[in-house]
């Protein structure tokens, strides 16, 4: 950031009075201009046994698997931007069941949250940030074209839960340390 929408000033990255941390700000207009984490919303759709996975037709990770799921709108709900986000890009109308994933990507300013969620019928199909869309059986999931790190802690709760029919709540964080394998394969 160069300049201030307020007043078109240069803006400086500094600590202003009265703050805890370096922010963007005008010192002219006295405008702080305030950067958050950006909310990435998605689902885990469950038909009978399998997952619903989106194999990606965008960067970044073009061409390795997914579950559906994207940045947060503006005057939506998180399980609304959920639900959204399943039919943009596997064209499947789900039902949201409970948030089951929280984590924090500290690193790179980003929170994800994943829902469980119902896929009534094996109806489906690649929207435009996919190139294919497919249902996984537990020993189907392609573990080595997985693109986040978010979507395999995800998918390992899961099959883990499943087991003894318990969804509670899964909040962890990706740290710095861990940077590493935003994209790689985790262990």
């Amino acid at each position: 950031m160069k300049y201030c929408s307020q007043c078109g000033h240069t803006v400086t990255w500094s600590q202003p009075p009265e703050e805890d941390r370096e922010r963007y700000w005008c010192s002219h207009c006295g405008t702080i201009h305030y950067q958050n984490p950006r909310i990435i919303t998605g689902t885990l759709p469950v038909y009978k046994d399998r997952i619903l996975l989106c194999r990606r037709a965008i960067e970044p990770r073009i061409g390795y698997w997914t579950l559906p799921a994207g940045f947060m709108e503006n005057g939506e709900t998180t399980d609304a931007g959920a639900i959204r986000e399943t039919w943009e890009e596997a064209m499947a109308q789900v039902e949201v069941q409970n948030l089951y994933t929280l984590i924090h990507l500290t690193p790179i300013n980003q929170v994800y949250m994943f829902y469980r969620a119902h896929l009534p019928e094996a109806s489906f199909g690649a929207g435009p940030e996919s190139l294919e869309v497919a249902l996984f059986k537990e020993d189907e999931i392609p573990w080595d074209e997985l693109a986040f790190l978010t979507v395999r802690r995800t998918l390992q709760h899961f099959f883990h839960d499943r087991k003894n029919g318990q969804f509670p709540l899964h909040v962890s964080d990706i740290t710095p340390e861990d940077r590493d394998h935003f994209f790689t394969h985790a262990p």
